[in-house]
């Protein structure tokens, strides 16, 4: 199963393991994890799972897709490499991800 590490704008971290297919957002919700409040439920519809990448896995992730990126443009905490959770699936390419949750969601 992929590891997965959220890390609060505080520091704080919350290492998950999680099950390949199941978006990023839902693995975070399902784990309690704090910060990510998915107000929609998934459907790229209100940027509140919004999470922020390194370089080295924003390469591995990619970019948002235009809808996404117009999700994004809404949060003032927005980062050149941005991405909603709900978008991102699960695979075991991302065993050891860090995502690091913006200060407060939309």
């Amino acid at each position: 199963m992929p590891r997965v590490t959220f890390i609060e704008h505080s520091g704080a971290e919350h290492t998950v393991s999680l099950e390949s297919g199941q978006s990023l957002m839902r693995a975070a919700v399902d784990n309690l994890v704090p910060g990510i409040d998915a107000d929609c439920g998934g459907e790229c519809a209100c940027a509140t799972c919004h999470v922020m990448f390194d370089e080295r896995w924003f390469k591995v992730v990619g970019p948002p897709s235009e809808r996404e990126a117009e999700m994004l443009d809404l949060t003032s905490e927005r980062h050149e490499r941005s991405r909603l959770s709900c978008q991102i699936t699960i695979t075991p390419t991302l065993d050891g991800l860090e995502a690091q949750l913006p200060e407060f969601q939309f």
